[in-house]
């Protein structure tokens, strides 16, 4: 009878035993897994923000603080790498605008000479054609001038209090006669009353010029131009709409790229070479704005300018 007490007692420990050594190695694994399960969002959270913070793991594991170790180097080098990029960016955009810039100034001496010559050979043909060609490069010239200031960050751009139903009147009848000439209809919807953004009135009158012009270019077909104005409780959008052949979808989220100029996309200004949108876009975005698409073919395209109300 002792004997069987006493192996029920011995079973009983063992028991007893095995279920602590279960319970520990459950508490032991439902900790690594908290604390992977922190380490995973933290770093989820650094890639989302790309901030340059570091995964802090309080831990006295030697496996989760090597693997803490590792993942902070790492972070340190993407840090490293995503810096000495945009070192290299700025470098090559400030590059690019100081050579736009030596290139003007031969160019406009060129421009020149042609002029006079043209003054006395008003007949030349051929003169007419190299003076016409010279120009064309002297605006691809500007603009590639004006987008490397603005990627750079050379741009001053000075945001104060814009009237922009005066802004979008004044830029419309600009182009009034050219709508015209080529029998567009217009649709105007610009209050009366006056509706003020913060932004800089040259710039925004440069990303409507440009955003009229690729209308007259691409949107001729359609015979239609259409400029609305529109204000909620923070922003003013101006929407310039064709009825043209539009964007297929497979180009609408590249149109905004420097030089992107496929045969059936818009991104080209009124001379096509490709960096009058991207110009736009950039020029919304040091406004405090943005410029968006949205285009079904043949039915509208709308290009929308979003500011910020004053």
């Amino acid at each position: 009878m002792d004997n069987t007490i006493l192996i029920f007692f011995l079973a009983l420990t063992v028991i007893f035993l095995t279920l602590i050594l279960i319970y520990q190695r459950f508490v032991f694994t439902r900790g690594i897994q908290s604390e992977l399960i922190k380490i995973t969002e933290k770093l989820r959270e650094i890639m989302e923000k790309d901030s340059d913070e570091k995964i802090m793991v309080f831990t006295e594991n030697k496996v989760l603080k090597d693997l803490d170790g590792q993942i902070n180097l790492l972070l340190l080098k993407h840090q490293k790498v995503k810096a000495d990029f945009k070192r290299e960016e700025i470098s090559s955009k400030k590059m690019l605008s100081n050579i736009s810039h030596d290139i003007k100034t031969p160019l406009t001496v060129i421009l020149g000479y042609l002029e006079i010559m043209g003054l006395n050979r008003p007949e030349d043909e051929m003169l007419k054609k190299a003076q016409s060609k010279a120009k064309e490069v002297m605006n691809l010239i500007n603009q590639f001038f004006t987008l490397a200031k603005l990627e750079s960050g050379d741009t001053n751009i000075i945001l104060t209090k814009i009237n922009i139903t005066e802004t979008c009147k004044e830029t419309v009848l600009g182009f009034y006669d050219i709508l015209l000439q080529k029998d567009f209809t217009v649709d105007i919807s610009i209050p009366e009353t006056a509706i003020f953004v913060q932004g800089e009135k040259d710039s925004i009158s440069r990303i409507l010029q440009n955003l009229l012009s690729n209308v007259i270019r691409y949107g001729i077909d359609g015979k239609y131009l259409g400029i609305a104005l529109r204000q909620d409780e923070n922003s003013v959008s101006i929407d310039v709409m064709d009825k043209g052949k539009g964007i297929p979808n497979e180009f609408a989220s590249n149109v905004f790229d420097r030089l992107y100029t496929m045969e059936d996309s818009r991104n080209r200004d009124i001379q096509g070479n490709g960096l009058g949108l991207t110009i736009a876009k950039n020029l919304a975005l040091k406004l405090g704005g943005d410029l968006l698409l949205t285009s079904e073919p043949w039915v509208k395209t709308i290009f929308t300018l979003r500011l910020k109300k004053f």
